[in-house]
């Protein structure tokens, strides 16, 4: 169907059982409007899918309904009651909560704390910890969300952090749920156990809108989706009425491309062709425990090496490593014969090694700096552009004006702001400020992240011609197809070791997931020195 068609699809009957409605939002920044006289309900007992590209006003619209944001115009309905959100309590307190991409737990904290922290408790003096314990694991049970309220959070896998959230919630009675990209760090069997979660809170009467852009879990599990486009409704449909391609078209307005593929014939990596080779690998994590346990492994000139696995498994510690940001307790570290393992931050760019940080706004990013300063940030650290020169950096414009246009930044404005662009579009800048330097090895840590079809098969286009132009790319995603799309070989690492090693056109994606979940390697021989 194309996509015309589609943006006529008929949607549902909205008359009966609504938990939400939306009626003509609009939210403007500047001369950007993110919102453009928007329609959106949530029946009840309903999972309801909100799609769109990076930018199509998705986050804006879901912000203004848990009250970080107030509309410029529109009408929110709660139960058929007109409301006005201030703050998120407001939202609260009518019963709708929100888990962000990036959690918000207090490490330190035990489950039962962090639920039960800022939460109304009633009157009289505070709970005690077991009192407090008891309470949350009785919310855990009735919901089906199993978790240990001693347990600390620093000792939680990513999948359990974000139950946690989930509990917060329902621990503070809600029951309207908005996830944000809830599946962006999690491998296939951690998924599965979330999907699992959100369809008996369905069953349970919990109302969920979840903003993603996986589409092969919207047509499994969403009972109806909503497209923005350009801040406006494009189609709401009911499932059955939609498939993935369907979905893709509409969301930008065309076909989409298909992934680029990778070669037949990969490279193998050996001391002659190797880029990058790392040895022995050891780094410690926050809490002081191995991250990075004695890996290994070779990236070899024109290759594309794929680092499979689910958040927290020491793939953060390995990037940071890599960039000279985490200290190398064991092993080394070496780009193009040239010994980096202690090397500085401007050493290694001057070495031709680029990185995209798997946080564009912790690392890859000064938000608060225009898009012309990051763009020169790379080369001032490189020593190739003398700080003195920040000054005038007039006399790039037009050279940074063209390089945005060419990694089609929107809009192409290098004086900017960076923190005013959607998050797709912050992507776009990390990689042309990297690509351009035409690095020997790229470390692309979970480069598409939160963006949309459209947004990522471009970025993965461009790791693609950087590899077939004979460069190195270190592509670590939690993205299976993906990787075995794209990517030569695939390495899962599981608790900082090799857990399965192969080549990508021989990758059964079922071992994958299980490797990525604890099972056994492919080949013990992978661990215990260089995949070959």
């Amino acid at each position: 169907m194309p996509a015309a068609a589609v943006d006529q699809a008929i949607s549902v009957d909205r008359a009966d059982g609504l938990a939400v409605r939306m009626s003509g939002i609009r939210k403007r920044y500047g001369e950007t409007l993110a919102n453009d006289a928007v329609d959106f309900d949530l029946r009840k007992s309903e999972i309801h899918a909100l799609l769109g590209e990076n930018g199509a006003g998705k986050t804006t619209l879901m912000r203004i309904l848990f009250g970080l944001v107030r509309p410029d115009e529109g009408e929110i309905s709660i139960a058929g009651t007109t409301v006005d959100f201030s703050s998120p309590r407001d939202a609260l307190d009518h019963r709708i909560g929100m888990v962000h991409q990036h959690f918000m737990l207090v490490p330190g904290f035990t489950v039962a704390e962090n639920v039960m922290l800022g939460a109304r408790v009633g009157r009289g003096p505070t709970l005690r910890h077991s009192e407090v314990e008891r309470i949350v694991a009785e919310t855990g049970e009735r919901f089906g969300i199993h978790v240990d309220p001693r347990a600390r959070i620093d000792d939680l896998p990513v999948e359990t952090k974000q139950r946690v959230e989930i509990l917060k919630l329902l621990y503070r009675g809600a029951d309207t749920l908005i996830l944000d990209e809830p599946t962006s760090v999690l491998g296939p069997l951690q998924i599965e156990a979330l999907l699992s979660t959100l369809d008996g809170l369905r069953d349970l009467g919990t109302s969920v809108v979840i903003v993603t852009h996986k589409l092969s879990e919207v047509t499994g599990l969403a009972d109806r989706v909503t497209v923005l486009r350009h801040g406006r409704n494009v189609v709401t449909a009911a499932r059955g009425a939609f498939d993935e391609r369907q979905l893709a078209a509409a969301m930008i307005g065309r076909e989409v491309e298909g992934l680029p593929r990778r070669r037949s014939q990969p490279d193998e990596a050996d001391d002659e062709q190797s880029m990058l080779r790392v040895e022995g690998l050891t780094v410690h994590g926050s809490t002081g425990g191995r991250a990075v346990d004695g890996l290994g492994f070779a990236l070899s000139k024109g290759e594309i090496l794929g680092i499979a696995g689910v958040a927290g498994n020491g793939q953060s510690e390995l990037v940071y490593s890599l960039a000279g940001i985490l200290d190398v307790v064991e092993g080394s570290i070496k780009l193009a014969g040239q010994d980096l393992t202690h090397a500085t931050v401007r050493e290694r760019k001057a070495a031709g090694l680029g990185v995209i940080p798997e946080d564009r706004e912790l690392w890859g990013l000064a938000l608060d700096m225009t898009i012309a300063e990051n763009l020169a940030m790379a080369r001032v650290v490189a020593g190739e552009l003398r700080s003195k020169r920040m000054l005038s950096l007039s006399r790039h414009t037009s050279e940074f004006r063209a390089l945005l246009e060419a990694y089609d930044v929107r809009p192409p404005n290098p004086q900017l702001r960076a923190g005013a662009l959607s998050g797709g579009n912050q992507q776009k800048v990390v990689l042309a400020r990297e690509l351009d330097r035409h690095p020997r090895v790229l470390v692309a840590a979970s480069p598409t992240q939160g963006l949309d079809v459209g947004a990522a098969n471009f970025v993965l286009g461009k790791l693609v011609e950087l590899r077939n132009s004979g460069g190195s790319v270190l592509l670590i995603s939690t993205d299976l197809d993906q990787l075995t799309t794209v990517a030569d070989r695939v390495i899962v690492l599981y608790r900082g070791r090799i857990a399965y090693h192969g080549h990508a056109r021989d990758a059964d994606t079922d071992a994958l997931a299980r490797a990525m979940a604890g099972g056994a390697a492919a080949d013990p021989a992978d661990e215990a020195g260089d995949p070959q």
